[in-house]
């Protein structure tokens, strides 16, 4: 009997592509398990939250996300039977626990903060970080390779080594604690990860196309914005949410150089506390509604990403 031919070499078979299916959701599966843990919290009372055993079925409550943006305060069986009886729901469910609601919490604030800065530095390490990759891509740049190991050196240096500098540097140029200073900081830190990525999606565009675009009578600008740049939207939106998952997640930085101004939502989610303790509905209510919008970004970018981090991979 012939071999079989008709089926390539390289191509995997129906065991192995079975098997890595198997493997695929094993590991999505283990790595979807704490954030549905943390979801699933956020609408537990306090009480079911630290249960043990802990508890999957339980009464859905709203508890968690009404701490999480407001601050109350415990009063006297006295004071509580002397109110008005309450307005809205939430005024009735913080009641219910012997507790009258004393204003707005600061979660909202902070979370204005992480949008402004998160999505502020990335546009600013995304935008100079192609004008600069499409620089060391097209140009005789004098010690480029100097430049871009320079360039790349500023990633390695852990964050906790230049804190003390930045802090005192801040501090005399009046940055601390200001949506400046963090967007400026963020921006810097990114900017290598962001030449360094881009500048390989640059190298992979055929200069061929801008040859024939100032043929044309195009400028080298032209030339780059309108050929170059629509051919590198896959690197930037790649790169781009690469950057704002460092700026989303930074704790270190906004927690020594942020307290009231300026601070996000991950050094303020830790300080949510209850009465009598760690109030974890409403810590998991907090980091619910933080993974939102870099999910939400992620997802509508997702085309972009497998194929931004996979561009060039195989040459032709």
């Amino acid at each position: 009997m012939s071999p079989d031919t008709a089926r390539s070499v390289v191509e995997p078979g129906a065991t192995a592509k079975l098997l890595a299916a198997v493997l695929v959701a094993a590991y999505a599966l283990v790595a979807l398990i704490p954030i549905v843990w943390i979801v699933l919290t956020s609408f537990k009372t306090p009480s079911a939250a630290i249960a043990y055993p802990p508890s999957v079925l339980f009464s859905p409550s709203l508890e968690g996300y009404v701490n999480v943006f407001t601050q109350r305060t415990r009063q006297t069986p006295e004071y509580m039977a002397s109110l008005p009886p309450p307005e809205t729901w939430y005024d009735a469910l913080v009641r219910s626990r012997n507790m009258v609601i004393a204003g707005p919490s600061r979660f909202a604030e902070r979370y204005w903060n992480s949008i402004i800065i998160g999505f502020g530095s990335t546009f600013l390490a995304v935008f100079l970080g192609t004008l600069a990759a499409y620089a060391f891509s097209r140009f005789r740049v004098p010690l480029k390779d100097d430049l871009l190991f320079f360039i790349l050196s500023t990633r390695m240096m852990p964050p906790i080594a230049v804190a003390i500098p930045i802090f005192l540097m801040y501090r005399t140029l009046g940055l601390s604690d200001t949506h400046l200073g963090m967007i400026l900081l963020y921006t810097a830190v990114n900017l290598s990860l962001s030449v360094w990525l881009l500048k390989g999606f640059m190298d992979e565009i055929p200069r061929e196309y801008e040859e024939a675009a100032l043929v044309d009578g195009y400028s080298r600008f032209q030339a780059f914005l309108k050929v170059v740049l629509p051919q590198a939207v896959t690197g930037i939106a790649a790169t781009a949410i690469f950057c704002l998952i460092f700026a989303w997640n930074e704790y270190a930085f906004a927690l020594l150089l942020t307290s009231g101004n300026a601070q996000t939502a991950p050094p303020f989610i830790p300080t949510i506390i209850g009465e009598g303790g760690l109030d974890w509905p409403a810590v998991a209510a907090g980091t619910t509604m933080f993974l939102v919008p870099i999910l939400v970004f992620t997802v509508l970018l997702r085309r972009h990403l497998l194929r931004g981090i996979t561009f060039g991979a195989v040459r032709k």
